[in-house]
């Protein structure tokens, strides 16, 4: 009996992690025969939680909507995990959310034993945010394309382009990426029949989920790399190939993935694909990598680095 009881609060469980199931993909995450499963969905309806079921090879069960889920459980660590993000929720790139952070960090700040609080507080002393001057997204919108990915929902939205130009997009959501800065989404663009990186803060609020689909492999083998090569690769007016004397995996650790798409020459160094708008913010953005470097191409940027090493020079007499 016990452990039927635990394996339901599993069931449970997995329904809150993600709307819809196919029965093979619950029966191996129990690890019970399909004939068991249907004995446990059975024994939650019993208990008055409405799952719905659909029959056929590509059958499946869904929790229906308005049901009561058991309270959510966590462990010390994922309760000072929670307790953090919601206090610095408010410095965030997610707009709209700030007074609801505060609620949810009042509720959960009364059932802390005192000893997690002391930890709490502890590390939100030592946390400075920067205030955010980029461009924030609605959380609406992006709880919304988290649950799309989560479910495997098609999208239909308006999405307005680097030069403003807006289009109507039908895609594929696989996977939100944040980069520190912004949030994008990696997607199959059905219209265009290939993959998209979308910035969500161009994508217009007012997003309409459509029929499933099957998802497909992520593009590069991992959707991280994907959107990485995606950003690296956005249009510049000034496109530029770098040399670092570093390995390839010694500067993914010191840099951001927004500064360029890194290539392995050998052991000892790397190249750096990147580029900018302007000449200046390029040449100091290089200076401040922190690796010695050379610059491959252009030839214009190697002239404005001389040009700036002699007004450094100048600035710095002896």
């Amino acid at each position: 009996m016990l452990e039927t009881s635990a394996r339901l609060l599993r069931l449970l469980s997995l329904f809150q992690a993600r709307r819809y199931w196919s029965g093979a993909e619950l029966s191996a995450r129990l690890e019970v025969t399909p004939r068991t499963l249907r004995r446990d969905v059975d024994k939650l309806r019993s208990l008055g939680y409405p799952v719905n079921a659909t029959a056929g090879t590509g059958g499946g069960y869904q929790l229906g909507a308005g049901a009561t889920l058991p309270p959510l459980l966590l462990d010390n660590d994922e309760a000072v995990a929670v307790a953090v993000g919601l206090r610095t929720a408010a410095s965030g790139t997610v707009t709209g959310i700030e007074e609801a952070s505060v609620r949810a960090l009042a509720k959960l700040q009364q059932v802390l034993p005192s000893r997690l609080r002391r930890r709490v507080a502890a590390l939100q002393s030592s946390i400075e945010p920067m205030a955010n001057t980029g461009p924030t997204v609605d959380a609406e919108t992006l709880t919304l394309i988290a649950g799309a990915c989560r479910d495997y929902e098609k999208l239909r939205f308006k999405y307005h382009s680097r030069d403003g130009v807006s289009s109507d997009r039908d895609a594929e959501p696989h996977r939100l990426v944040h980069t520190g800065h912004r949030w994008y989404l990696a997607a199959w663009d059905v219209g265009r029949n290939d993959w998209r990186t979308f910035r969500v803060d161009r994508i217009q609020p007012g997003l309409a989920t459509g029929s499933r689909f099957r998802p497909r492999k992520p593009p590069d083998g991992d959707f991280k790399a994907y959107v990485s090569r995606s950003v690296s690769h956005e249009r510049h007016l000034h496109r530029a190939q770098i040399v670092l004397h570093a390995s390839a995996q010694m500067a993914a650790e010191h840099m951001p993935p927004w500064a360029g798409r890194l290539e392995a020459v050998d052991e000892q160094t790397c190249l750096l694909h990147t580029g900018a708008h302007s000449l200046d913010s390029l040449a100091v953005s290089l200076a401040l990598i922190g690796f010695d470097f050379e610059v491959r191409e252009p030839p214009e940027l190697v002239d404005r680095i001389r040009w700036l090493a002699e007004r450094f020079s100048r600035a710095t007499p002896i």
